[in-house]
């Protein structure tokens, strides 16, 4: 099965589908046609113009005002690739990696960015091989897009650099002799339309954004069965309680909890507390605000996705070319620091959750283990948990609110989109382990409630837990357990 690369939407949800189902992708006939047209088009212009075109004909950044001669424009797009190429750091995730790839694909394939057919193809059979181009976290400020993460994606192009293939990491010069290709003789213009765009940091966005939907749906599922084990009362879900403070996501949160309750038991037991603590109580206020900005950050990169953000534009239909800011990742950092507030805040009230599922009220032992005392049960996850809430909130400190002025002042305002990717990326890791240590925490507490059953669709998922997870008796190695309620989650 292939996906076609054209004009059509590509919404995240389909890059999802290509990255799980392993789809190859191929150029259509059309996208095919506006690469080479633009192609045509800049060629044409470069010899009939009399006038620098910035980064075609002039340096980059600072040095724009330094002509080139024709007889240089590919070393000028070399140089480039290679000078720009200083990333350190850790390495980039492979998966991010390959979303990268498909990213810059989608982008160059519009016709705004006077790339060689050749050049995407590659990139394309990096994709479909699982050629992943080592690439570095650390040194993009997000402002004329990824520079130094780009550079990195695409040395491979030209020989140089490295790749995982197969397992292994290869230099681009043996990965081009194993799959007998040549390398890429890049002409004028194309190494700027390689290094310039938001590809790197849109990656781990979608990469969130697919995340997020997984994360927010457990939040519903884990915090239903935590108030179950904790005896907590459902009044608080009641739909008219929430038809008067209409956000979409506190409804939608609401008849969530609604839904997964019906048919329980547990829930309809006379309570002797009148009030929940708010951790329970005010689930759909704070996981439906999760929703909604999870909602607002999807509409965004939805957005960047289908866009072309390199520089400068080659607009053939307006006989154009200009040097502009589409690279700027302004657009899409500021959500990401937005999201990765909301992803923690689904963790942070994960975290209060289970500290009351081990403190040893409403006829629950403590720590959840019948002997306490010799057994420390589960005191110590919810040490982890904290742990993880307490990064997450340091991470939380908005990327996007800094600029550091580089190339001597030509690029004096920058996103620091890069920075608010990689942080994000952690983010969202921390909240799917402190969501398992509350699957793991609210599994144990709900089996101290038997033989009062809860509803059918939360003792499926705590049936379905339990394969892989037991019930704790006595003091055992945590660790594993935890790191099985990750792998639960994730499948």
């Amino acid at each position: 099965m292939t996906h076609q690369i054209s004009a059509e939407h590509l919404s995240i949800e389909r890059i999802g589908e290509i990255l799980s189902r392993n789809i190859k992708l191929e150029l259509s006939a059309d996208a095919r046609k506006r690469i080479i047209r633009c192609r045509e088009y800049l060629d044409k212009k470069i010899e009939e113009s009399k006038q620098p075109i910035y980064g075609v004909t002039t340096g980059f950044g600072s040095l724009c005002k330094i002509s080139i001669d024709k007889q240089q424009l590919s070393d000028l797009q070399k140089n480039l690739v290679m000078s720009h190429a200083c990333g350190v750091g850790e390495r980039v995730p492979c998966e991010i990696v390959k979303i990268m790839l498909l990213l810059k694909v989608q982008s160059l394939s519009y016709g705004y960015s006077a790339c060689q057919v050749e050049t995407v193809q590659r990139l394309i059979d990096f994709f479909n091989h699982d050629i992943y181009p080592i690439v570095y976290t650390q040194g993009s400020l997000g402002a004329s897009g990824d520079l130094v993460p780009l550079a990195h994606l695409c040395l491979p192009l030209i020989g140089m650099g490295e790749v995982e293939y197969q397992g292994k990491i290869i230099s681009g010069e043996e990965m081009l002799r194993v799959m007998n290709w040549q390398p890429i003789q890049l002409v004028s213009k194309e190494g700027l339309a390689l290094l310039n765009g938001t590809q790197n940091m849109n990656a781990y966005a979608v990469w969130a954004m697919l995340q997020s939907a997984r994360l927010s749906d457990w939040a519903d599922k884990i915090g239903a069965m935590s108030l179950e084990a904790y005896d907590g009362r459902i009044e608080p879900f009641t739909h008219a309680v929430h038809a008067i403070r209409p956000h979409a996501g506190q409804m939608q949160t609401a008849a969530r909890i609604r839904e997964l309750l019906e048919g329980s038991e547990l829930i309809k037991q006379p309570k002797v507390n009148v009030q929940d603590p708010y951790s329970f109580r005010c689930i759909p206020q704070v996981h439906g605000a999760c929703k909604d900005t999870i909602a607002y950050v999807h509409s965004v990169i939805d957005i960047e996705v289908n866009a072309a953000t390199d520089n400068p534009t080659v607009c053939p239909d307006e006989d154009l070319v200009i040097s502009a800011g589409n690279f700027h990742g302004e657009p899409i950092a500021q959500p990401m620091d937005f999201l990765a507030i909301a992803l923690c805040e689904l963790s942070n009230i994960s975290e209060r959750r289970i500290y009351k599922l081990v403190s040893g009220t409403r006829d629950l032992p403590s720590f959840l283990v019948a002997k306490p005392g010799v057994n420390s049960g589960f005191m110590i996850p919810q040490y982890t948990a904290a742990s993880l809430v307490s990064q997450s909130k340091m991470y939380c400190t908005p990327a996007s609110a800094d600029s550091i002025p580089s190339s001597q002042g030509q690029e004096d305002h920058v996103s620091m989109g890069a920075n608010a990717a990689t942080k994000l990326y952690q983010v969202v890791l921390n909240t799917e382990k402190v969501l398992a240590i509350e699957l793991f925490n609210a599994a144990q507490a709900l089996q101290f409630r038997r033989p009062l059953k809860s509803s059918p669709a939360i003792e499926a998922i705590f049936e379905a837990y339990r394969k892989e997870v037991p019930f704790i008796e006595n003091d055992e190695f945590m660790a594993p357990h935890i790191a099985r309620s990750i792998e639960f989650l994730r499948k």
